[in-house]
């Protein structure tokens, strides 16, 4: 009964005319009735001198956090034209290094497969050159081999970075650009861009009890180098969980199912925050709570209007219904 209950909440308020204050109260009032507590959202950027209150969100039982990594606690624009860019232009390099060893089979046979994918689907990708490769699992080194292996490694090169151009969400993909960034992010090329308000909300909800997942569709590694090798520095420390696309899309609703297994927790007790909207659908779909995060440099989202929105996470305060004050719970 609470899902329900709590997107009567969430429409009473979203409808409610930006400048009938009266009418917004009596809608947070019925939340309170509802479910004794509220999270009120505090708008940071409407005009004027004085910040209003905007929307509430029910969130009574929130014991789980899941946040997206793009456009949600990253900036798209280090995603695009650092993190793509870095993989673009080391990605030959690597290969070279690595060629032959046991930690990228997987990855190239992948790669592999999904290339025959698109050309079955006629979408024209740049040729692969395969030539068969001994590979040393033992030792997991390089191995010479016999035939044109340069042929291949640029070949490789060019399909990823047709991939890349295209931002595939694929798992070998994102398996490949993770080992990349790894080596940039150790000799320290590469320093993870977070909105400033990421930081110290992941330390007041860890503090707080609560579990705190990401859900991206980069690898569980690359996930783990940006959050340990941020300007703000290691925050591995605040999250329990890596989900990946190893798991399933972002916008099948199992996907969302099996995280709330993993997490031992029922799906409505999460809060999934993403800039995509479907990517909340599923999530909401599978009865976990939903909030679309909109940062500056986001694309516009179709049917945004379904959804509670946010512009940073300090506007996820819990505060009590009569004092205006914050008051003790899982997300103050």
């Amino acid at each position: 009964m609470k899902p329900v209950l709590r997107q009567l909440c969430f429409w009473l308020v979203a409808t409610a005319p930006s400048s009938d204050f009266a009418w917004a109260k009596l809608n947070l009032r019925l939340v309170n009735i509802a479910f004794g507590t509220f999270v009120v959202l505090t708008s940071t950027t409407v005009s004027g001198p004085d910040k209003v209150m905007i929307s509430s969100l029910a969130t009574e039982g929130i014991r789980g956090v899941l946040l997206d990594i793009e456009g949600t606690t990253t900036p798209i624009a280090f995603v695009h034209e650092v993190l793509f860019s870095y993989a673009r232009s080391e990605v030959r390099n690597f290969l070279t290094k690595h060629f032959g060893s046991a930690e990228l089979l997987a990855d190239l046979q992948q790669l592999r497969e999904e290339h025959a994918t698109d050309v079955k689907h006629g979408l024209h990708p740049p040729a692969l050159v395969n030539i068969d490769v001994e590979v040393d699992v033992e030792v997991d080194v390089e191995v010479d081999v016999d035939g044109p292996r340069d042929a291949e490694i640029d070949s490789v090169a060019e399909y990823v970075s047709w991939l890349i151009d295209r931002d595939r969400k694929s798992t070998g993909l994102k398996s490949l650009q993770g080992k990349i960034w790894k080596e940039g992010y150790i000799d320290g090329t590469l320093k993870a861009e977070l909105f400033a308000d990421v930081a110290p909300a992941l330390e007041r909800w860890r503090h707080a009890g609560l579990k705190i997942s990401i859900f991206s569709s980069g690898s569980s590694l690359a996930q783990k180098l940006l959050f340990a090798h941020t300007e703000a520095g290691d925050l591995t420390g605040f999250i329990d969980n890596y989900f990946d696309t190893t798991l399933g899309s972002k916008t099948d609703v199992a996907s969302y199912r099996r995280i709330a297994s993993a997490l031992r927790l029922p799906a409505q007790d999460v809060l999934f925050i993403s800039d995509v909207v479907p990517e909340l659908d599923a999530a909401g779909d599978c009865g976990m709570q939903t909030l679309l995060c909109i940062r500056p440099g986001n694309p516009p989202q179709p049917f945004a209007e379904r959804y509670q929105t946010i512009r940073d996470f300090d506007e996820i305060q819990n505060h009590s219904p009569d004092s205006g004050t914050k008051a003790s719970s899982p997300l103050s």
